[in-house]
This record gives C-alpha cells, structure tokens and sequence, in this order.
C-alpha cells in the first residue's frame, strides 16, 4: 500500500498565494481599502496567545491587515459585547473573530448570536450554519473547509465513500458531517458521526473508507481499529512533554492508511488559510 501524506502546510503556502494574487487584482490595483480581520483575545492563555500571534502574523504575509482587541480573563459579558458591537459596526473591519476558548462565566452562545453574521468569518452563527446546511453561500467553518479543500486539492473522490467522523463539536464534527455528505462534487459520502461516548466505536472504524478525527484525545485511533487502505484525517493537537501530537497513533495507523494527514502540518495550516479566505470573501463583499 502506497502511503501519501495529505500536507496542509505545503498546500496552505500554494493558497495563501493565490489569496495574496486576489487581493493585488481584485483590491489593491483597483484603489480599494486592504482587507483587515478583527480578532478580540480574552485573557493569557498560551495556546490563543500563539494562535493569535500565527493568524496575525499569516494576514500581514497575504497584505490583510489584523486589528487586535485584548481583553483581560475576568472581563464582564456586557463589556465583551459593546467590544463585539464595536466590530460590528467599524466600517473598516470586514470580519472578525472571537478567539476560542471563552471563560465559563461568559455565555458562549449569546456571544456568537451577537456577531454579524456578514462579518462572521469563523462561521459559527446560526445564520451561517443554516446556510450552510441548506447548500447556501455563507461562511464554512475554517477547519471543516480546510478539511474538504485538501481533499479536493488532492483529488480524492469521496463519492459514495464511508465516511466516519469522530467528535460531534460544532467547529468541526458536526460542519464536516454535513459538508461530506452534501450533493458536491466533493461530498456524496455516506457519514455516520461518533463520539468518545459511543458504545463500539471500532464497529465503525473497521468499515470506514474516510475517517475525520477530531474527539480531543491523544492517538485516540490506533493501526488496529481501521481498515486497510483508509484515509484518516486527524484534527487533533496536544502538546506532550513537548511534542506535538495528534488524536491518530500515527506510527501504527501510518502503516494501514493509504492517505493520511500529519500532526503539526495536516489540517493545522489550512484552518488558517481558510480564515484567511474566509476574511478576503467577507472584504469582496463589502465592496
């Protein structure tokens, strides 16, 4: 069996090529205003602080500006959303985002209803994910996107293939299991979603042609509970005395898989990307 790593890293760099090529056509050679991303931080967690500092950094290299709001841990509800209103209605920001995860004293889900669905380029409001679910325009999730843009970019077919995929959260399990299964040319696959809870996940695993793993534990999925020749994609990112890893075994489900995304450099890159589309998508709008 002939082994193919799916890099999102290498692909990621192709895409943000051709986003910075839109933006020099479509924006800058036409005197237009630079697309610019908003992103509110809340408190001095390590791991958002980096990914903060990764999407910041990747705007500035596709020329879209980023506008940073910091905001401490202990921030009161009513004053994150007069920040969020402010994003709303700043005429120079074309999209934004709410760094992920939020303190459990604020109301998640009061807070994403409160974001313009138009500027909304994580894709989270339930506009979008309506849209979304009808096979309407709207903004994708990054992550589930990038899922389905590296598929496509390496032109496998998922038509009538078993697709399985672990974890139900609606930033990847539950976007993916829809766009996989939609009427697309990169869709048509036949989806059942599991999750860390599900009584005999092997039962599914062993009959998957696809698996999208994205359950939040360490090499949850290991050589043995899939088939040879599968092609699993692997969401998950820990950091374990000091090396990165993912929510596949890799070395054993490496062996048996035919495809196979890496942990770092699989789907990591191209949720940036996708961002970074998403926003571009959003400034095309607003012109």
């Amino acid at each position: 069996m002939l082994n193919k790593l799916l890099n999102g890293r290498k692909l990621s760099i192709k895409i943000k090529s051709e986003i910075f090529e839109k933006i020099k056509n479509e924006i800058l050679n036409k005197k237009k205003r630079v697309p610019n991303l908003g992103i509110i931080l809340i408190g001095n967690n390590k791991s958002s602080i980096l990914y903060v500092n990764n999407k910041i950094k990747e705007c500035k290299n596709v020329g879209i500006k980023s506008t940073l709001i910091k905001l401490p841990r202990n921030i009161e509800e009513n004053v994150l959303l007069e920040k969020i209103h402010f994003m709303n209605e700043n005429p120079i920001i074309d999209g934004f985002i709410i760094q992920l995860p939020i303190e459990k004293h604020i109301n998640k889900n009061k807070i994403i209803l409160t974001i313009n669905p138009k500027k909304d380029v994580d894709g989270f409001h339930p506009e979008n994910i309506g849209k979304m679910i009808l096979g309407m325009d709207c903004f994708y999730p990054a992550t589930a996107l990038g899922i389905i843009t590296l598929l496509k970019r390496n032109n496998i077919k998922i038509k009538g293939k078993y697709t399985v995929v672990i974890g139900r959260s609606l930033i990847v399990g539950r976007p993916i299991s829809i766009l996989m299964s939609r009427d697309n040319c990169i869709g048509n696959s036949t989806v059942t979603l599991i999750h860390s809870k599900t009584i005999d996940i092997e039962f599914y695993t062993k009959k998957a042609d696809i698996i999208i793993v994205a359950v939040g534990i360490p090499k949850f999925i290991t050589g043995k509970m899939i088939k040879k020749g599968a092609i699993v994609i692997d969401v998950g990112i820990h950091n374990i005395s000091n090396k990165i890893i993912g929510d596949v075994d890799f070395k054993s489900v490496y062996k048996k898989a035919s495809y196979i995304t890496p942990v770092p450099g699989g789907i990591g890159p191209m949720t940036i990307v996708m961002l970074l589309k998403n926003t571009l998508k959003a400034a095309l709008n607003n012109r």
